[in-house]
């Protein structure tokens, strides 16, 4: 980022707590990011280069082995910026739009710059006034950090290629801070809620196992129909298909289809 875009990232203003609302929840290759990083970051300490001192507040530790995480590398700026590399998508190394990682060991009032600098996409909705989400171990609804502190621009230090980049302030050293893409929606969440949809025994609900992904994961065929329609062939009969997310990051489309259910 540029000093004059630095200036104005670190005044006052734009280090407004995001969790003023908790209403709105419910070797290397040409795209930046090293061939050897194959997994998420787990408990990363991102400190200076050569830095040999005891581990202080502040000294952050990022995570992503979790369910849904995506973050590949953090490279430490400085103590106030953090570029952060995420990981593309599986059997598709060129598609690399989303993240959801955690931060902790943070110092009351710190004040950070995190840098996503490998997205793919030239267009983003982040452009258009969207900004990601967090949420803490005190505060677990997701909030959206304010959108001026969320810039979207090409970066000629990172060879041109287009960054996000967000500024935040912790304000409560104990906590877990997530941060997401988007409101994160697991497969462990669909499994769960359509397991709950079949011990009701719903008559015009039916289930059924269409195959499974490259991790050997289910790809559920959900029917809703009259009861006399479930087990009869469907040759001349007019169906409605709704499938969503196409993409591991479009995880509306599928809050959008459980609620479609």
């Amino acid at each position: 980022m540029s000093d004059e875009c630095k200036k104005n990232v670190f005044h006052e203003d734009l280090f407004g707590s995001a969790f003023a609302d908790q209403n709105e929840s419910a070797g290397s290759d040409s795209d930046g990011i090293s061939d050897s990083v194959v997994g998420n970051v787990s408990k990363s300490l991102a400190i200076p280069n050569g830095y040999t001192g005891k581990l202080r507040k502040g000294h952050l530790i990022f995570d992503a082995c979790f369910e849904s995480g995506n973050l590949g590398k953090v490279v430490y700026v400085s103590e106030y910026e953090y570029d952060l590399f995420i990981r593309p998508d599986t059997c598709n190394a060129r598609f690399r739009v989303w993240f959801n990682f955690t931060v902790e060991n943070t110092k009351y009032e710190q004040r950070v710059i995190f840098n996503v600098v490998n997205f793919s996409k030239t267009k983003s909705l982040y452009r258009e006034g969207m900004s990601p989400v967090v949420k803490s171990s005190s505060r677990p609804s997701w909030s959206r950090i304010p959108q001026k502190c969320v810039f979207y621009y090409r970066s000629p230090e990172q060879k041109k290629k287009y960054v996000m980049s967000f500024a935040f302030s912790f304000d409560c050293e104990e906590d877990v801070y997530q941060f997401a893409y988007c409101y994160p929606y697991t497969y462990s969440r669909l499994q769960t809620y359509l397991g709950i949809l079949e011990t009701k025994h719903y008559a015009h609900f039916k289930r059924e196992l269409l195959g499974l992904t490259v991790q050997q994961r289910r790809l559920d065929l959900i029917t809703i129909t009259h009861p006399s329609n479930l087990n009869k062939t469907a040759d001349k009969k007019r169906v409605i298909f709704v499938t969503a997310r196409v993409h591991p990051g479009e995880t509306p489309s599928s809050y959008v289809c459980q609620d479609h259910l």
